[in-house]
């Protein structure tokens, strides 16, 4: 990751910049929640990516990773991802969803793998980004997470 670029938990005041920044990459916002807004990225306090999740239980749903442009092609999302897993994985989460039109690639390089959309697990499926916000041409995508203690 280049060097300057610090990952934090995102805040309240975060939410309105992380919007403008998911529509300008085009992902849906509309059922967005500040609670889901999970980990920022950020370079002389200006941000420059942003990543949620929405839990259900041993199960979870990546949200809205976006990166500026600026920050692209350096290591800043893969680095959001990997910080995101750790926290789901410490938090009981075992296998962490997303849907993706064009970043499939990207999360394959990752470890995520394509599923069919009705291998999802309910609580998936019943999300409003799964059911009518993505579309149905949308590729799922999954990676089962692993808990690890630090010595």
């Amino acid at each position: 990751m280049s060097p300057g670029l610090l990952i934090r938990p995102a805040v309240a005041a975060d939410f309105d910049s992380a919007r403008r920044l998911l529509q300008s990459a085009g992902l849906p916002v509309a059922d967005l929640d500040p609670a889901q807004l999970q980990l920022c990225i950020e370079k002389d306090d200006q941000l420059q990516g942003v990543i949620g999740i929405e839990h259900f239980g041993s199960v979870a749903l990546l949200r809205s990773l976006a990166i500026t442009t600026a920050a692209r092609g350096v290591g800043a999302g893969a680095a959001l991802v990997t910080a995101l897993e750790a926290s789901a994985a410490a938090a009981g989460v075992g296998e962490m969803w997303l849907l993706t039109i064009d970043a499939d690639a990207f999360f394959s390089r990752l470890g995520y793998q394509q599923y069919d959309r009705t291998d999802a697990p309910a609580p998936i499926q019943e999300t409003e980004e799964f059911s009518s916000l993505c579309p149905g041409d949308a590729i799922l995508m999954c990676k089962r997470l692993t808990a690890f203690s630090i010595p």
